[in-house]
């Protein structure tokens, strides 16, 4: 009974209805969109190792490191193994086209597992000097093919420059990084001796494998103490530490975003509360009826409040089921490099968002006819 009555109250006025759960929805799609992106800021923290350390220079990223430190390094106990790497940048056309360009040392591919490339491409890779290796999305977006070339316009290091394709790996796990486009650092460094020898030899960072995760700390200290009053002082951290170090720039504008889905949530919790009051206004008579023939307040309140959740579940559900579709556009617009990812967790915060707004919005209507006495309710339609 109690579910008929909800359902003919909300088809009394099914323009308001339908507008209703599409404002719901609208706001809870933002909601997991906005969220979505705060997820993929974070995604290379959740994707770090566990037993990878970074070395880098003291002062700041923009800084480098003398690549004399790799003996030292690889000595260092509970170390196992050490690559480099240099942040390389460069345009590809123009400056629209952005995806990450590193410069690898020998042994990238054996540090990073996650990045799955066939034997036979990786033999290529080797061989050749002006090889590189592209990310399966870079391929999907420019349509590259293997033996293809790539020109950049040097920016950090200035010059033209062509790569040829030899690689195109895949990420191990989903939400690896399949956008990254890197090549050999003897490369780069034959071309600094000749042009720039004072840039020549230096690296942005090394990453070191450790045997034991639980001295990561510890093997930290040690690294550092290594270098401590050189003329290029490290800071070693652990890769998930690294990682929030990125984040961290960009955290005011993660805490805007933030706030915006909250607020999100906020608007259209104050659309389904005027909807609500305007509901039990207009009805106001028949809950005094539905008093006078014996109904308790108890299911009074469960019918008012029986048609809120419905509306906001109603408007949820189709928020979560439109947020696949838009985020693939979504996804597109921005380039197409990154997935928009509405894990399961994402999904129940939505709904349980959904559920809160109905609960709030709610409460006074709610209150307001529970507590209302027959004869107050038969003045008002009088």
């Amino acid at each position: 009974m109690f579910w008929s009555l909800i359902h003919r109250h909300l088809w009394r006025h099914k323009l308001r209805t339908f507008l209703t759960i599409l404002g719901m929805a609208v706001a809870i799609l933002a909601f997991m969109l906005l969220r979505s992106v705060v997820a993929a800021w974070y995604r290379g923290v959740d994707q770090a190792s566990d037993n990878r350390l970074v070395t880098r220079h003291a002062v700041s990223l923009t800084f480098s490191l003398p690549l004399s430190y790799l003996p030292t390094l690889r000595q260092i106990p509970g170390v196992t193994a050490v690559t480099y790497s240099s942040w390389f940048g460069g345009v590809y056309i123009d400056d629209r086209n952005f995806f990450p360009r590193f410069v690898a040392g020998p042994g990238f591919l054996d540090m990073y597992p996650e990045y799955v490339l066939p034997p036979e491409q990786r033999q290529a890779y080797e061989r050749e000097r002006r090889a590189c290796v592209v990310g399966r999305r870079l391929v999907e977006k420019y349509g590259w093919r293997l033996g293809d070339q790539v020109p950049l316009k040097g920016n950090i290091f200035p010059g033209d420059w062509s790569f040829v394709i030899r690689g195109i790996y895949r990420g191990e796990k989903p939400g690896t990084d399949e956008s990254l486009l890197f090549f050999h650092f003897e490369y780069l460094n034959e071309y600094l001796k000749k042009t720039m020898p004072g840039r020549a030899d230096r690296v942005g960072s090394f990453t070191l494998r450790i045997a034991d995760p639980e001295q990561a700390a510890a093997i930290s200290r040690l690294v550092d103490k290594e270098f401590r009053n050189s003329i290029a002082e490290t800071r070693t951290e652990t890769e998930k530490s690294f990682q929030l170090g990125f984040v961290a720039m960009t955290k005011a504008l993660l805490g805007a975003i933030e706030v915006i889905s909250v607020v999100v949530v906020l608007v259209i919790l104050t659309v389904l509360a005027n909807t609500m009051a305007m509901s039990v206004r207009e009805r106001t008579a028949e809950y005094v009826v539905l008093k006078t023939l014996g109904f308790g307040a108890g299911h009074i309140g469960i019918l008012v409040l029986g048609e809120s959740l419905l509306l906001a579940l109603a408007g949820g559900g189709l928020g979560v089921l439109l947020s696949f579709p838009s985020g693939r556009i979504f996804s597109h617009a921005l380039g197409g490099l990154h997935d928009m990812v509405f894990p399961p967790a994402l999904i129940v915060t939505g709904l349980l968002a959904s559920l809160l707004v109905g609960v709030l919005a709610a409460i006074v209507p709610m209150l307001r006819v529970m507590t209302m006495s027959i004869a107050s309710g038969l003045r008002r339609v009088g």
